[in-house]
């Protein structure tokens, strides 16, 4: 828990800093439009029903769209666009906040229009009777009779955005979802815990202040109106401070994935640089798969880990690759070179490859050791897979290889596919390669006799950005080139998995024990 808050404070800061900007900019947009729409009356309808189209996307679909639609914007610009102090990037905090932004314009749209609209026409016939124009009508008479109930849209929006600001993290975005997507993935209750107690704290304090603004508001109290309105400032200056930012400049930004290993090897990566090279670092977590290599591709982050299949199929969008582990990772390492100026500046030494997974006393029952022996039994049976698993090429050459025809197909969060296979709610699983509760779990590998599923070693990637400015970062890692085999990257896994250790303290210690190592 002591670890959890720690690191609390520059993650409140960064998810206050995200939620107080979405709900500014928000409110600017919505309360000029909600004034214009309810002056014009006809309109209002049109307006209001395309504002609720947005509500009806999932809130983390909709951040999803922003990053290829941000992506081409910064493409057609020839580099990214800075509003506000913020790059239109289609990684990290921009596609974020245009998200919530738009995610929290309803509910002010629509209590802005309802407040106008609500104002007792004989208030207006007094208004116009003194001569007032239309300007000094809306300022002086309409708004502050409306304003009670476009604060309580506030009041609504500022709630939204704060939950939903918690799904920025797979987008690149620092924020309390941090505690809850590496929590939900290492089975950290403490980390889950704090992030949605943060969240949920937040949440409220924003709600009561603007509560506090609305009741200043509706009985004409100056002294509650500046006391809200200060806090709120205050707020805002504090999300703009970063606990624990590093002051030498920017640090070396190291990207991991949404599961265990990708959080320890992130780790590894970070405590090696901080050691050997002596620079700054900050781990950027929780990212999704093409988010994490767009994202170095872009430079918002240096490094991450990544495997050869997956380059292989999600970037370079090859068919089948070969067999032989070194000429994919050579194949792809040219690739990345040539096309992106990517480098690999090491392959760990283990292979963490995609493979089907059953109990072992169900696989005894079926008598199914190779994925070919599954296929005839497969019709009768449920297999679970992880958010892209089933949209993946892997998957396609299984079914077209193997002739694989399950009864269903459920997609779910990595976390909970051992429990649901464990608890009989799955017969087959995806499962990684090197995922120590496998064996702890008495968890049955089939084997891929026909060798459709393709090699998955472990490469570091290094971005130009790195490269030309810390060149000793990337030597310092080179030197863990063939440091890792399978089974010593199993042991780690469930060292976080299922005792509960840090991933930042395995990484210290695989160090410690690795000692000083040169180059490769």
């Amino acid at each position: 828990m002591a670890e959890q808050l720690a690191l609390l404070p520059a993650r409140l800061a960064a998810h206050l800093e995200l939620s107080l900007a979405a709900l500014a900019i928000a409110a600017l947009a919505s309360i000029p439009i909600g004034v214009r729409v309810a002056q014009r009356g006809g309109a209002a309808n049109a307006v209001l029903a395309a504002a609720s189209v947005v509500q009806t996307l999932p809130s983390l679909a909709l951040l999803a769209i922003m990053v290829p639609l941000l992506a081409g914007l910064g493409a057609i610009l020839h580099g990214p666009l800075a509003v506000l102090g913020t790059e239109l990037r289609g990684i990290g905090k921009a596609p974020a906040l245009v998200a919530l932004t738009l995610y929290g314009m309803l509910p002010i749209l629509r209590n802005t229009v309802t407040g106008l609209s609500g104002v007792d026409p004989a208030v207006r016939e007094a208004a116009r009777g003194v001569g007032m124009t239309p300007r000094q009508q809306l300022l002086r008479v309409e708004l502050p009779l409306a304003l009670p109930v476009i604060v309580a849209g506030l009041r609504t929006a500022a709630v939204w955005i704060v939950g939903t600001a918690t799904l920025s993290t797979p987008v690149g975005a620092t924020s309390l979802g941090n505690f809850i997507f590496s929590g939900l993935q290492t089975r950290n209750t403490a980390a889950v815990l704090v992030g949605c107690a943060a969240a949920a704290g937040l949440a409220l304090l924003l709600d009561q202040l603007i509560r506090l603004l609305e009741v200043g508001l509706r009985r004409r109290q100056r002294a509650t109106i500046a006391t809200a309105c200060a806090v709120l400032l205050l707020l805002g200056l504090a999300s703009a401070i970063r606990p624990g930012a590093a002051a030498g400049g920017r640090p070396v930004a190291i990207g991991a994935k949404t599961f265990t290993e990708q959080y320890v090897l992130a780790e590894i990566l970070a405590e090696r640089i901080r050691r050997e090279a002596r620079l700054p670092v900050r781990v950027v977590e929780s990212l999704g798969s093409t988010v994490a290599f767009d994202a170095l591709r872009t430079g918002a982050i240096d490094l991450y880990v990544d495997y050869s299949g997956t380059l292989w199929a999600t970037v370079m969008k090859r068919g089948d690759p070969p067999r032989e582990r070194g000429r994919v990772r050579d194949e792809v390492a040219r690739f990345l070179r040539e096309e992106h100026g990517i480098e690999v500046v090491a392959a760990l030494g283990f292979e963490n490859a995609y493979a089907l997974g059953m109990r072992a006393e169900r696989a005894r029952e079926l008598g199914i050791t190779r994925i070919a022996e599954l296929a005839s039994v497969a019709p009768t049976l449920e297999i679970g897979g992880d958010y892209e698993f089933f949209q993946r090429p892997e998957w396609a050459a299984l079914e077209r290889g193997y002739g694989l025809a399950f009864r269903a197909e459920r997609s779910m969060d990595p976390a909970l596919m051992l429990e649901a296979l464990v608890q009989d709610e799955i017969d087959v699983l995806s499962a990684f390669s090197t995922d120590g509760r496998l064996a702890a779990h008495d968890v049955r590998l089939l084997a891929d006799d026909r060798g459709v599923i393709p090699p998955y070693d472990a490469l570091v990637l290094a971005g130009p950005r790195l490269l030309a400015e810390a060149p000793e970062a990337a030597a310092a890692l080179a030197a863990l080139d063939g440091t890792i085999d399978a089974p010593a990257m199993q042991r780690m896994n469930l060292a976080v998995d299922r005792d509960g250790a840090s991933p930042a303290a395995v990484a210290r210690r695989f160090l410690d024990a690795l000692g000083d190592v040169g180059p490769p």
